[in-house]
C-alpha cells in the first residue's frame, strides 16, 4: 500500500505550509517590534512548540535576534525577546534616472543601511554603459553591505519608462526602446562578481517603486489607496489600490505624466502634444522660472530658494504648474476615487507652492466636491529617496514572504 504520509504531493503540502508559517511568525515579529515566542505563538494561533522550532530556523537564517530582555524583567529562555535582524538577509535598490544613478540597500527592519549617488548625465549614452555604471556602483555598495555583517540576497532595479518582463519597453528621456535592463545589468554585475554568488535582479518602473516606499514607509496613516505623482526630469505617476499596485493589463498603468494637457500644446518627448510633463516636468519648471535648464537637481533647488524668497516669476511658475498637476490630477481621482495624492520626486520640497492651485483645481472638478467632503488632499511625500529605497525593500518584502528561499544566497 502507497504511503500518503511521505508521497511527493505530502511532502510538497507540509513543506508548503512550513513556508506559510515562516513567513507569519516572521511577519508578526515585525509588526509587534518586539515580541517573546510565547506571544508569538498566541498571536499566530500555533502551539509554542511549533513557534519555537519556526524560531529556532529563522534565527539560524539570520532573520531574527533573541535577548534576554523581558517585559517583566526575569530572567530566563521562555521571556526571552524576539526582533528583526539587523544583520543577515539585506534588499538592495538602484534606481537609474536620466542624469543619476541611487544605490540603496535595506535590512529586514527597513532601515536605510547604506546609499550612494552619483550623478551623471545619461541622456545619449548607450543603455549597456549606464547600466555597467549602475553595476560598478551596486558592486561598491555590495562592499559595504558586507562591513555591516549584511547579506544582499537580490536587487531591484527602478527604472523610468514602461517596464515590463525585465525590459524597458520605452524610456523617452533616456532614448531607450526595447532594452533588456534586468539581463545587461546581471550580467554586468555577474562579471565584476565571478566569485560572488548570481544575485536575482528584478525591475520595475521607479514610480511603482517609489509609491511602494510611501506605503511601506511612508506617513499614510492607514490609507491604502492612493494616487502617487513624481516629478523628476519627467512626471511618473503609480496607482495604489486597496495596498495593491494598479498594473493595468500590460503592467504600464499610470503614465500620468503623458496625459494631455492641451491637445496643441508643447511636443513631448513620446511623440504627444500638450502632456503634463511638458508643463511640469523638471525642465519646464526651470525654464518658466528662469533658471538654465541644464542646471538639473542644482536648479530645482534654486527655484525653492527663490521661490521661499518670494520672487514672482517663480512662485508664478511653480503655481502654473500646479494649476495643470490639478487638471490632470482631478481627472485620475474622478476615475481611481483614491483617499489621498501624494506628491513625492522633487515636488516633495515645491509642496508649499504647488498645492494651492492644484488644490483649486481638484475642488472645482472632482465630481461633487467628493475631494474635500471625504477627507482627500494632497499630500507630500514623507520618504525621500524614495524610488531606490522602495525598490530594496521589494527584496525584502519578498524575503519576508518566503525567508527559507534565501537561506542559500
Amino acid at each position: 500500500m502507497k504511503n500518503h504520509l511521505t508521497s511527493p504531493a505530502a511532502k510538497a503540502g507540509h513543506e508548503s505550509v512550513r513556508r506559510h508559517n515562516l513567513s507569519l511568525v516572521l511577519r508578526t515579529v515585525r509588526d509587534e517590534g518586539e515580541v517573546t515566542r510565547a506571544r508569538v505563538a498566541s498571536l499566530v494561533g500555533l502551539t509554542r512548540a511549533a513557534v519555537s522550532s519556526l524560531v529556532e530556523e529563522l534565527l539560524a537564517l539570520d532573520c531574527l535576534s533573541e535577548s534576554g530582555k523581558t517585559s517583566s524583567g526575569a530572567a530566563g529562555r521562555p521571556g526571552t525577546v524576539l526582533k528583526l535582524s539587523r544583520t543577515g538577509p539585506a534588499g538592495l535598490g538602484v534606481e537609474i534616472n536620466i542624469d543619476y544613478v541611487s544605490v540603496c540597500a535595506v535590512d529586514l527592519t527597513g532601515t536605510d543601511r547604506v546609499r550612494v549617488t552619483e550623478h551623471t548625465d545619461h541622456r545619449g549614452v548607450p543603455a549597456a554603459d549606464v547600466l555597467a555604471h549602475a553595476a560598478r556602483l551596486t558592486n561598491r555598495v555590495i562592499g559595504s553591505t558586507r562591513e555591516q555583517e549584511l547579506r544582499v540576497v537580490g536587487v531591484e532595479l527602478a527604472l523610468p519608462g514602461l517596464v515590463s518582463g525585465g525590459v524597458v519597453r520605452q524610456a523617452p528621456n533616456l532614448g531607450w526602446n526595447r532594452v533588456a535592463a534586468e539581463g545587461i545589468f546581471g550580467q554586468a554585475l555577474s562579471t565584476l562578481r565571478p566569485a560572488g554568488r548570481a544575485l536575482a535582479v528584478g525591475s520595475d518602473n521607479e514610480a511603482n517603486l517609489a509609491a511602494l516606499a510611501e506605503l511601506w514607509f511612508g506617513g499614510l496613516g492607514g490609507v491604502r489607496t492612493f494616487l502617487y505623482l513624481t516629478g523628476e526630469i519627467g512626471v511618473g505617476g503609480a496607482l495604489v489600490l486597496n495596498g495593491e499596485m494598479l498594473r493595468g493589463a500590460h503592467g504600464f498603468a499610470g503614465e500620468i505624466g503623458h496625459m494631455v494637457v492641451d491637445p496643441q500644446g508643447p511636443l513631448c518627448r513620446c511623440g504627444a502634444r500638450g502632456c503634463l510633463e511638458q508643463y511640469a516636468g523638471r525642465a519646464a519648471l526651470l525654464e518658466a522660472a528662469g533658471i538654465d535648464p541644464d542646471t538639473g537637481i542644482r536648479g530645482i533647488g534654486e527655484l525653492e530658494q527663490r521661490a521661499a524668497a518670494g520672487e514672482a516669476r517663480a512662485v508664478q511658475a511653480l503655481r502654473t504648474a500646479g494649476d495643470r498637476m490639478g487638471v490632470v490630477l482631478a481627472g485620475a481621482v474622478n476615475l481611481f476615487d483614491p483617499e489621498a495624492v501624494v506628491l513625492g520626486g522633487i515636488y516633495r520640497n515645491l509642496m508649499p507652492w504647488l498645492e494651492e492651485s492644484a488644490d483649486a483645481q481638484l475642488t472645482a472638478r472632482v465630481v461633487s466636491g467628493r475631494w474635500h467632503e471625504n477627507g482627500s488632499r494632497l499630500r507630500a511625500s514623507s520618504v525621500s529617496g524614495d524610488a531606490a529605497r522602495g525598490a530594496a525593500a521589494r527584496v525584502v518584502h519578498d524575503v519576508m514572504a518566503n525567508p527559507g528561499a534565501y537561506a542559500a544566497r
